[in-house]
């Protein structure tokens, strides 16, 4: 018997009762098949939640490079928020994130810290989080642009310039994302209304410039338009 402990970031379902849930665990991204979890007399499918912490337990068959498949679930973090509408977007769009960038990943102790961060300034009721999380996923990724005395920010380079280079990163979007990466808080910084919408775009630029195969989570509208 071996458990798992981890952040489910993705579910499909199989058949008519089964799923396969993706997860990030305390041993790296993990795929899992869970029988009957859509039976009428299950209980546990409101565990299929973005970004529930749960437990899996799961029997180790010798022999086998079959699915691994898991004999007990339980739900150990459900975020408070989760039933709220704007909360509910937030870690649906962070989760759907996460399954891009997580799927190759081996055991990372500070992504599943991260993660655990990201989580308890939610409940806070801070629903500026996700844009936090972009950036530090960068620093945690290697590629997070480095701090400098220019004051636009190079997309390509990933240094700040003394002129402007991309029509996203002007200076206000440029100083916003110096802010974030110099603070030794950044999930206390607020991300201004009017910037939102900007500020992402650049992110995603950046993602898109140095990570290869990369796309825009189909989910980023939802948080647009909430935001």
């Amino acid at each position: 018997m071996k458990t798992y402990r981890g952040f489910l970031l993705s579910y499909v379902k199989y058949g008519d009762a089964h799923a396969v849930v993706n997860c990030f665990t305390d041993d790296g991204f993990q795929s899992f098949f869970i029988r009957n979890i859509f039976s009428k007399k299950s209980k546990q499918r409101a565990f299929l939640a973005p970004l529930n912490e749960i437990s899996l337990h799961i029997q180790i068959k010798s022999g086998t490079d079959s699915l691994k498949e898991v004999s007990k679930m339980e739900l150990l973090k459900h975020p408070e928020l989760q039933q709220q509408y704007k909360a509910g977007a937030v870690l649906f769009f962070t989760a759907d994130f996460l399954y891009q960038v997580l799927r190759n990943e081996q055991q990372n102790e500070e992504i599943y810290h991260e993660i655990s961060t990201f989580l308890k300034h939610l409940e806070k009721g801070n629903m500026n989080v996700h844009y936090i999380l972009l950036t530090r996923f960068l620093k945690i990724s290697g590629i997070l642009p480095l701090s400098g005395n220019g004051r636009y920010l190079d997309p390509e380079t990933g240094t700040f310039s003394a002129s402007q280079t991309h029509q996203l990163l002007d200076e206000e979007i440029s100083e916003l994302w110096k802010q974030i990466i110099s603070d030794v808080h950044p999930y206390e910084i607020t991300v201004p209304s009017e910037l939102r919408k900007e500020f992402l775009d650049s992110v995603f630029l950046y993602y898109q410039l140095h990570l290869s195969d990369f796309r825009i989570p189909g989910s980023l509208e939802v948080v647009q338009q909430l935001f």
